[in-house]
């Protein structure tokens, strides 16, 4: 099981390194921007590190929706994500689930991402695994519930997309914790990535705000048993900086009894 953190996409494996990271998650453009992602110089010396890579997509992409200015230029700037996600050797591409608005069927969204999936596959198709991970909030989301997830894993499914877990997400979406691997693999057949969080606010608060796993609202114990029993890669995504995330990879190490094979 490899731990890492999400960095800053300066010199990943630099944060890596400060951090005793096996794994690093960063953006290849603004998260808040429409631009596409360009060539990264050092594209060679990512490929061949020893440390994994994940590349989380803008948080502006939402292929779900119907108003047609973000759904379609969604689609392409998460085509153009993935292909140079891939360039760079990286182990998977994270998107949010997205919403509808509200009033909107939620089949709409659903069927929006099965035509994003066909869509990429009239473009040669995605070159690494897309993971669509949970959301903390909104009525009209199409991955915060799991009622709402298992509509979308019939639609989605046959892509062979994959999953990731944000346990603050989860938390503050209104799912237990306890159980919820079990719960989730039922519905996708697998967890891809774990995003381990603590959550500032309250359960099923549907905000989305990290917290160290030492504080929060989650008892870190929780977080620790889903770690394990999802058996996958770890992102933590939480405050702190280098101090703040090598003391959450720290902690995880320590209660999972694994040593780090990178550091």
């Amino acid at each position: 099981m490899r731990i890492g953190a999400h960095v800053d996409s300066v010199d990943p494996l630099a944060e890596a390194a400060a951090r005793a990271a096996e794994a690093v998650q960063f953006f290849l453009a603004d998260p808040q921007g429409w631009k596409a992602p360009q060539p990264r110089p050092d594209a060679d010396r990512l490929r061949s590190a020893d440390v994994d890579r994940y590349v989380h997509a803008p948080y502006v992409i939402n292929v779900a929706t119907r108003n047609n200015r973000i759904r379609i230029p969604s689609r392409k700037l998460l085509l153009a994500h993935a292909n140079a996600a891939a360039a760079i050797g990286a182990k998977g591409l994270i998107v949010h689930g997205g919403h509808v608005n509200a009033g909107d069927d939620l089949a709409v969204g659903f069927d929006n991402w099965r035509k994003t999936f066909a869509y990429a596959a009239d473009s040669g198709g995605f070159q690494l695994p897309v993971l669509i991970e949970n959301t903390a909030g909104g009525d009209n989301a199409c991955a915060r519930r799991l009622d709402a997830l298992a509509r979308l894993w019939d639609v989605v499914g046959e892509y062979e997309v994959g999953f990731c877990l944000d346990t603050c997400h989860a938390h503050a979406g209104g799912e237990e914790l306890l159980g919820l691997v079990d719960r989730i693999k039922a519905i996708t057949g697998r967890i891809d990535l774990v995003h381990a969080n603590n959550s500032r606010d309250a359960f099923d608060s549907g905000r989305d705000r990290h917290d160290n796993l030492d504080g929060g609202t989650i008892d870190p114990e929780l977080v620790v048993a889903l770690v394990r029993a999802a058996d996958a890669p770890v992102i933590v995504e939480t405050p702190g900086g280098v101090e703040g995330q090598r003391a959450d990879i720290t902690f995880l190490r320590d209660q999972l009894g694994t040593g780090a094979s990178a550091a």
